[in-house]
């Protein structure tokens, strides 16, 4: 038995060495000190976004760009609280910016999908950037983005996203599973296999949007605006999908405030995977399932006497070592100071991340007041 489980983690550990070396391929970009170019379309689907569209607003308002050269657009997905009113509120005292706000028009089963395909026919610039209602962004996020659009020849970029928390195990626990996910998406595109995305900080040319049908082939699919449109993408033009790795480009959001919404956010994450067009992508999830299961087994075994202690503990520091490894290169990029919580954390998220995969398979969760 312990021989199985040491072969498994041997390939959890070689993929995710794989990983630590495409973090280190893909380079810290610097603004350069070029005129802004670019005319943007910010896209922000809410539902029931009250409390944190004033904040993503004025965050908004304090970007270091020309007003004249982006548009907002944000689109209501029937919310039933005063998100409606927080924004005819600040259109009202901020008149000199360009502010659309659209009704949704349900035609799929996602809609988060819906409503940035609401948005496409009104947007008058060739640039779209998504973001979620519950984000602050940099002052510098449009103008990262501007340099970088001069200075390569891109039709697709990924941004970074960071958790801001507070110093509860929840919030820190989230903090360390999205770095987790955020150093696979840099290790995958440094490796030239980008698979994954997060629509908190994505940008796309419209034409690009148009070319590749939008999302159409997953609009089954609840969620997955963001990676299903970077994998199609990547399919048909590889060398035009980059990552923008900057510290002025990091997108800032919240992390939720119970178990039950963690879990279900991470079901619905998870739930897409089976549908990836890329190879990689579903292959990766498959190892990180079966090197978390193989701790799990681990485990249990040892309880029950069948493994013995040390080759568990073997088993498990080996396992720490090369997550420890990407997270904290990672944790570096986002400036965080200190990882809390480490070791409790890499012994609880066996247990979660299963879970978490064998309730996508079969459960329903909860989104925005829905089941899906």
């Amino acid at each position: 038995m312990i021989l199985i489980l040491g072969l498994i983690l041997l390939i959890y550990v070689l993929t995710i060495g794989h990983l630590i070396y495409g973090f280190d391929q893909i380079v810290t970009y610097k603004n350069s000190e070029a005129t802004p170019k670019t005319y943007f379309a910010i896209v922000v689907p809410f539902r029931n976004e009250s409390r944190n569209l004033p904040h993503l607003l004025e965050s908004i308002k304090k970007l270091n760009y020309p007003k004249t050269m982006f548009e907002i657009i944000l689109v209501d997905d029937f919310s039933e609280d005063d998100s409606v009113r927080q924004i005819y509120n600040w259109r009202m005292q901020n008149g000199e910016f360009h502010t659309t706000l659209l009704e949704n028009v349900r035609i799929s089963n996602s809609p988060k999908k819906d409503a940035i395909t609401r948005a496409i026919p009104i947007i008058k610039n060739e640039w779209i950037i998504t973001t979620d209602a519950d984000c602050v962004v940099p002052e510098n996020w449009l103008l990262t983005l501007d340099n970088y659009i001069q200075s390569h020849d891109v039709a697709m970029i990924v941004g970074a996203v960071s958790y801001e928390g507070k110093k509860s195990f929840l919030h820190h626990f989230q903090q360390l599973d999205l770095q987790s996910l955020q150093g696979a998406t840099i290790g995958s595109f440094g490796l030239g296999l980008g698979f994954m995305c997060n629509g908190a900080n994505f940008c796309y040319t419209k034409s690009l949007f148009q070319e590749l049908n939008g999302f159409v082939g997953n609009n089954k699919m609840a969620s997955g605006d963001d990676v299903f449109l970077v994998q199609k993408a990547m399919q048909r033009y590889p060398d035009k999908v980059h990552y923008l790795k900057s510290k002025s480009n990091i997108v800032h959001t919240k992390p939720l405030n119970n178990w039950k919404s963690v879990f279900h956010q991470r079901m619905r994450w998870a739930s897409k995977t089976s549908s990836y067009q890329s190879v990689f992508g579903k292959d990766l999830a498959v190892i990180v399932f079966a090197g978390n299961l193989t701790i799990l087994i681990g485990f249990v075994f040892t309880l029950i006497q069948k493994v013995e202690i040390n080759h568990f503990a073997l088993l498990f520091l080996v396992k720490f070592v090369f997550d420890f490894i990407l997270l904290q290169k990672t944790n570096a990029f986002f400036n965080k100071k200190r990882m809390h919580f480490l070791m409790l954390i890499s012994l609880l998220y066996p247990f979660f991340c299963v879970s978490v995969a064998l309730f996508s398979l079969f459960g329903k969760y909860e989104w925005k007041g829905r089941r899906f």
